[in-house]
């Protein structure tokens, strides 16, 4: 499933991975001064950090943000043998982020043109592209709306790749003021830092959630709502874990009660706590998302896009996802479920699957019984049915940016498909449920948003999609539904705005 994914720059991966190995597994001779490294630094839970600062400093680190609320430091040294040298009273665990980044799902994107939207059937609210967002109708967001349309007092964090300010269907629907770059692990509230600058990713996952009703392009689940750009994605489209926890703080602590993450924490896709090299990560992650839900932040994530069940793990052969393109990745096989893709399976996150306008689960969506709580509107442009052929218009239509070789920015409207598109259409459903009640905390929101989902029953025997996809493994998607009315592909059942807010 590499395809699936973005690939990242050759030279970078080669380089990152090449750091992270050195430090956590000593495979490349010390020396007296090494590559200017990123680490987590963890005091013990509930102690301060002071005594994790002062081991930082006698390690040659340099402490560059502090999250005292977690007990977390984000530190930078070129100290080879920082991580030995680091540890003592006050340090429970340190790990380097180096290689440990999220490249984005790939998607596929279409530009609508002016002259195509001109032609295309309005919705009520007269949105000119409606008609291809056959998502929409599909979770009764059009009687959503004539009952709640969202309410400005609601702000959605989208920890992704920034979000264009100046797109028509998204300017008036930004929080500038709750805007924030964590490129690095600390935040920058520079309008142009949590801008895009080489993906559209993150506008398109707004847009999906909140693009305004106002006669241009396309409507949001909630477009009364407003979105927080909570930039994660780095130049070369990767999550690190800094920034990634700089994202869950900074939205807890600046009043959001909502966040869509649409990404995993790599290289390794499925994060292995009973390993020394990522269990630092996982113990960061789950502080953050406890923190967040205490401040009153229910986060929602994409299951992924691998055709996993997540729920009995065994192989995984994606990782790491960001080496050169001349090198494979590793197999690593007979994983336990001490391996989690994060921040799916974290505890208290909604983990949301992906269906295609058939409402059968898309072929590349990740599964599992106890593991997906929902599912929603992701796309799936290999087949309407089998033997069809595929279209793009059976992805997501949304909100678009691009920036060509001279710098000149347009701002647009095309599809994509994938769990990234399933999560924020569930995110946008919960902030109508706000709307609606917005006294819930996240433990009975996600609960609100379980009990109104529209139940769905699990396909007959083997579940494969498209057969004919790859002639030399025609069992390449096969995957098994198991459980009853809240069953491994589908969760509870499908999000439905009409219910969260009649």
């Amino acid at each position: 499933m590499k395809n699936l994914r973005r690939k990242t720059l050759a030279a970078a991966s080669a380089v990152t991975l090449g750091v992270g190995l050195a430090v956590t597994g000593g495979l490349a001779p010390a020396a007296a001064t090494g590559p200017d490294t990123t680490f987590l630094v963890l005091a013990p839970q509930g102690a301060t950090t002071d005594k994790a600062a002062a081991r930082v400093a006698s390690a040659n680190g340099t402490v560059v943000a502090t999250y005292d609320q977690i007990g977390v430091l984000v530190v930078r040294s070129t100290n080879p043998d920082f991580v030995t040298d680091v540890a003592g009273a006050g340090v429970e665990s340190v790990a380097s982020t180096a290689g440990l980044g999220t490249a984005l799902e790939e998607s596929e994107t279409v530009e609508v043109s002016a002259a195509e939207a001109a032609n295309i059937t309005a919705d009520p609210t007269m949105e000119p592209l409606f008609g291809q967002q056959w998502d929409m109708p599909m979770i009764d967001v059009p009687q959503a709306h004539a009952v709640n349309a969202g309410n400005s007092g609601v702000v959605v964090g989208v920890l992704d790749s920034g979000i264009s300010s100046s797109h028509p269907d998204l300017a008036t629907q930004i929080a500038k003021d709750k805007s924030a770059s964590c490129i690095g692990g600390v935040a920058d509230t520079n309008e142009a830092a949590w801008n895009p600058t080489t993906s559209d990713h993150g506008t398109h996952v707004a847009g999906t959630i909140a693009a305004a009703v106002n006669g241009v392009g396309v409507t949001g689940v909630a477009p009364g709502v407003k979105v927080a750009a909570v930039k994660v994605v780095n130049d070369d489209l990767f999550i690190y874990p800094e920034a990634a926890l700089c994202g869950f703080i900074w939205a807890a602590d600046h009043g959001m009660q909502l966040t869509n993450n649409s990404y995993f924490i790599d290289p390794w896709e499925l994060n292995c706590r009973n390993d020394a090299r990522q269990r630092p990560v996982w113990q960061a992650v789950q502080r953050a998302i406890r923190y967040s839900s205490s401040k009153g932040v229910l986060n929602v994530a994409s299951a992924g896009n691998s055709n996993f069940d997540l729920a009995h793990k065994i192989t995984d052969i994606h990782s790491p996802n960001n080496l050169p393109e001349d090198q494979d990745p590793e197999i690593r096989e007979d994983l336990t479920n001490a391996c989690l893709d994060l921040p799916a399976e974290a505890p208290g996150v909604v983990t949301v699957s992906a269906v295609g306008p058939t409402g059968a689960k898309s072929y590349y969506s990740s599964y599992g019984q106890g593991v997906v709580d929902v599912t929603a509107p992701g796309g799936d442009t290999r087949y309407r049915t089998q033997g069809t052929a595929r279209t793009l218009s059976d992805g997501i239509l949304s909100t678009t940016w691009s920036k060509d070789s001279k710098g000149v920015v347009t701002n647009g409207w095309g599809f994509k498909q994938g769990t990234s598109m399933s999560g924020p259409h569930a995110t946008g459903v919960a902030a109508l449920a706000l709307s609606a009640h917005p006294d819930m905390q996240p433990g009975q929101l996600a609960a609100f948003l379980e009990g109104t989902a529209e139940s769905v029953s699990c396909p007959a025997g083997v579940y494969n999609p498209v057969p004919l996809l790859d002639p030399t493994d025609p069992n390449l998607y096969d995957a098994t539904c198991s459980g009853g009315a809240r069953n491994s592909f589908y969760g509870a059942g499908m999000v439905n705005a009409y219910n969260v807010v009649r």
